[in-house]
């Protein structure tokens, strides 16, 4: 019915492009904040400005990891080397951290003016899973995920939440490592073999091998099922609501 090993009895989702329409708010945030700050070094420095592509820069070295991680990445990407700063550094600051930040008020000043929405399929998904007793977690870099979830109305459809907050408490690395998925399945009381993984990241379906949980599926929302599955996807569905279909 859901698609799944018989031996998996959890679920461990991830929440940005997998749950919610929220993968487009982040890339375009990343987009924003780079772009603003790469004109600024490049006008600085009298070098050409060469912007953040909201795709396959996203796609690489952003999406799914850490917020610090992934500006961390695409800096080193681009030849750049930042101080760390600290997590409470300003958004004027020219930190990891502080872009890290500039980014981040970006993303909150987006979802307040736009909202949040959730993939029906994936809410359908979710609610079969609850039906069938499988226990259920959310699994994100993000630390708005709790805002996130309250704001697209699903918040009361998981036991468990491993977000960015979590993750600095238990000192857990971030995505593509399996440390905050295996933190969840431990959450639910499940082995890694006995979890499924969703995630559409790259970072987020490698961590998934990474942990040897029992299935990882990759949902493709901008075509790079290919990719996912070189990642690490043992199966790649365009949306959640195909697996229900497989009755």
């Amino acid at each position: 019915m859901l698609g799944l090993p018989e031996h998996v009895h959890t679920c461990l989702f991830d929440l940005d492009g997998v749950l919610t329409r929220t993968a487009k708010v982040h890339a375009a945030a990343w987009k924003e904040m780079f772009d603003a700050y790469l004109r600024q070094r490049a006008d600085r420095e009298g070098a050409p400005f060469v912007p953040f592509d909201a795709v396959r820069d996203y796609d690489e070295y952003v999406d799914g990891r850490p917020r610090a991680d992934g500006v961390r990445t695409f800096l080193a990407a681009r030849g750049i080397d930042l101080p760390e700063g600290a997590p409470d550094d300003p958004p004027d600051a020219e930190t990891v951290h502080g872009l890290g930040t500039r980014k981040n008020d970006l993303v909150l000043r987006k979802i307040e003016e736009e909202g949040v929405q959730a993939y029906e399929g994936s809410v359908a998904y979710v609610r079969a899973a609850r039906d069938a007793g499988l226990r259920r977690a959310v699994v994100s870099s993000s630390a708005n995920c709790q805002a996130v979830l309250t704001a697209a109305g699903i918040a009361d459809l998981f036991d468990e939440r491993i977000d960015g907050l979590v993750a600095r408490e238990q000192h857990l690395r971030g995505k593509p490592e399996p440390d905050t998925y295996l933190a969840a399945a431990r959450a639910l009381g499940a082995e890694p073999g006995e979890a499924a993984v969703f995630e559409d990241a790259l970072a987020g379906v490698e961590a998934g091998r990474a942990g040897k949980f029992g299935i990882v599926v990759g949902v493709d929302r901008v075509g790079q099922a290919d990719e996912l599955r070189r990642h690490g996807a043992d199966v790649v569905v365009r949306d959640l609501a195909e697996l229900l279909e497989e009755r």
